[in-house]
């Protein structure tokens, strides 16, 4: 009966702030047509603001420009949205409790940045959990698609999810999607439309995330963006910490992707010089048999083979002849 009573009560207001309005022809204000008279609807945003959802958006040092963009068109799509200064790395990530309390926000975004090339995803429901930690891969923000889909800024989305989100597996945290990229009803920011959807579509044990408009004439979609692939790492039973209820066994850090690109491509280095190596011998055996001639010792006739002779005694010495020293040329002189 109280509900019954709440709507009437909307729709005596609705009665009660509609106008009419009535079109003049030729601009003569005394001719009025009671068929040019139509009644202008009050806007449907006048309920109730109730769910009263704040998500809190930001990242810390050491994020790329994709990111700092792709947090942009996130604050963009969503009106219920905060932005704040960026985290130090020092800090635990139990301080982002704190900073939501002080931002009044119980949802939070958080992106966290590894060796300037690995990008991190934290959702969570502040205080008191739980919380996911994604991998984020293959970003593409709204300037760098360029589609030609658009939408209507602060409008509210549907959220369309895989049907494989109802197994118990992806069911843990398909409620943490609904909560935190829904935008609530009769929120001040929004505007009372739908003419957009958000897809998670789940292929390759991973989250695909994408943006559509919804076209008037024929209900078909087209791609606004952003767009991103989320790979689920751990959910937490507390916010940004606790317990762990699920850990996904195919997850593959990115360290361990580049480590084995590199002992692949280390193998096929390898594999190269081996080839080379064995090409290198065969060559050279190639080249030894050519020179070595097999029919060149084919008229070559064997020498008579001599007798050994073993010397017993020493050689018989050989006689010295003595030189006559012929004088010099002042003695033979003399002598005469």
């Amino acid at each position: 009966m109280a509900a019954y009573k709440r709507k009437r009560g909307l729709s005596g207001l609705a009665d009660k702030k509609a106008k009419k309005v009535k079109f003049v022809a030729d601009g003569d204000e005394e001719e009025q047509d009671e068929n040019n008279e139509i009644t202008v609807v009050p806007p449907v945003s006048m309920g109730k603001w109730t769910n009263k959802e704040r998500v809190l958006i930001f990242s810390s040092r050491g994020i790329n420009f994709r990111t700092r963009h792709l947090m942009q068109d996130l604050r963009t799509m969503m009106p219920h949205s905060k932005a704040d200064t960026k985290m130090d790395r020092k800090d635990k990530l139990l301080v982002i409790n704190e900073v939501c309390e002080i931002k009044n926000c119980n949802k939070c975004l958080f992106f966290e940045a590894k060796k300037k090339q690995d990008l991190y995803m934290w959702i969570s429901n502040s205080p008191h959990g739980p919380s996911a930690k994604f991998l984020v891969q293959n970003i593409h923000t709204l300037a760098e698609l360029k589609m030609t889909g658009n939408c209507l800024k602060g409008s509210r989305p549907l959220l369309s999810f895989d049907p494989l989100f109802c197994l118990f597996l992806y069911n843990k945290y398909s409620f943490i999607f609904l909560q935190t990229f829904s935008t609530p009803r009769y929120h001040p920011k929004s505007q009372p439309f739908v003419d957009h959807v958000l897809t998670f579509t789940i292929a390759d044990n991973r989250i695909w995330f994408r943006n559509y408009q919804i076209i008037e004439e024929d209900a078909s979609l087209v791609e606004v963006g952003p767009r991103f692939v989320l790979n689920l790492i751990k959910i937490f039973q507390g916010s940004f910490g606790g317990p762990t209820l699920y850990e996904n066994p195919n997850f593959k850090s990115p360290n361990m992707h580049r480590r084995t690109l590199r002992l692949a491509t280390a193998a096929k280095v390898r594999e190269k010089q081996m080839v080379k190596d064995i090409h290198k011998v065969k060559r050279k055996e190639a080249k030894e048999d050519l020179t070595k001639d097999v029919t060149a010792d084919v008229f070559l006739t064997p020498a008579e083979e001599k007798p050994v002779h073993i010397q017993t005694e020493a050689p018989p010495p050989k006689p010295v002849k003595k030189n006559k020293h012929k004088a010099f040329k002042r003695q033979r002189m003399q002598r005469k």
